[in-house]
């Protein structure tokens, strides 16, 4: 099977019953994710790290900061268009 763009191989074989569904290089609407990229990299951006641990290490960190900034990554990641989930005290 040959993939869209780049991607390919003739070794693929899908399973019957499972369809590839091919995204646009840049789709942040669907991969909401890549959103927040812009966010975590002001960790690393204009740094040099001495090993493969530091860089794994200031990610993490960037992570753990951002992750107990509920409302920041509420901002980056939530579309204008997505349904408003109903909240409960569960």
């Amino acid at each position: 099977m040959t993939l869209p763009g780049w991607h390919t191989t003739e070794k693929l074989s899908i399973p019957r019953g499972l369809f590839l569904e091919f995204l646009p290089a840049y789709s942040p609407e669907l991969q909401p994710a890549l959103r927040l990229w812009p966010i975590l990299d002001e960790a690393i951006m204009n740094r040099v790290f001495d090993s493969l641990g530091e860089l794994e290490e200031t990610i993490c960190e960037r992570c753990r900061q951002l992750i107990k900034q509920p409302q920041i990554l509420h901002a980056f990641t939530q579309l204008y268009w997505w349904p408003q989930l109903a909240t409960s005290n569960v």
